[in-house]
């Protein structure tokens, strides 16, 4: 598959091994004008990256195999000085969580169930972000 995405939508990656949950994200972010692409575990997700180069992921943090902060990290690194956007999108609400999530390079802590206007108002920012971005390199 070749990487021939518009350079003016944004692609988001969602990881999320409950597959109803993710795949409703993955409607929802292409309804409201992205581009998005599902997956269900962090080594799929690896995979993935460099064909699809996303904008921005969203991960949740406990999944079987490699969970959503192993994954951040390893996402971080893949990246390199390229900006990425890393959203937690769990149902783990506790400081300690935000702390780890924080640590592990996420950018936002969001739990689930996510408000979906809380969620489309982040990626809004996402999109006014990722333009400004654009636009000055």
């Amino acid at each position: 598959m070749s990487n021939s995405y518009q350079s003016d939508i944004l692609r988001v990656l969602c990881v999320d091994d409950n597959r109803d949950s993710a795949d409703m994200l993955g409607v929802l972010l292409e309804i409201a004008g992205f581009i998005p692409r599902v997956c269900y575990s962090g080594d799929e997700a690896l995979i993935l990256l460099s064909d699809f180069n996303p904008d921005a992921c969203i991960l949740d943090i406990q999944m079987p195999g490699m969970g959503g902060l192993e994954l951040a990290s390893r996402i971080r690194v893949w990246a390199g000085n390229r900006s990425i956007c890393l959203v937690a999108l769990t149902g783990i609400h506790d400081d300690l969580a935000r702390v780890r999530s924080t640590n592990a390079g996420f950018d936002l802590h969001l739990t689930k169930p996510a408000d979906p206007d809380q969620l489309a108002t982040l990626l809004a920012d996402i999109v006014l972000l990722h333009a400004e971005s654009t636009r000055d390199s």
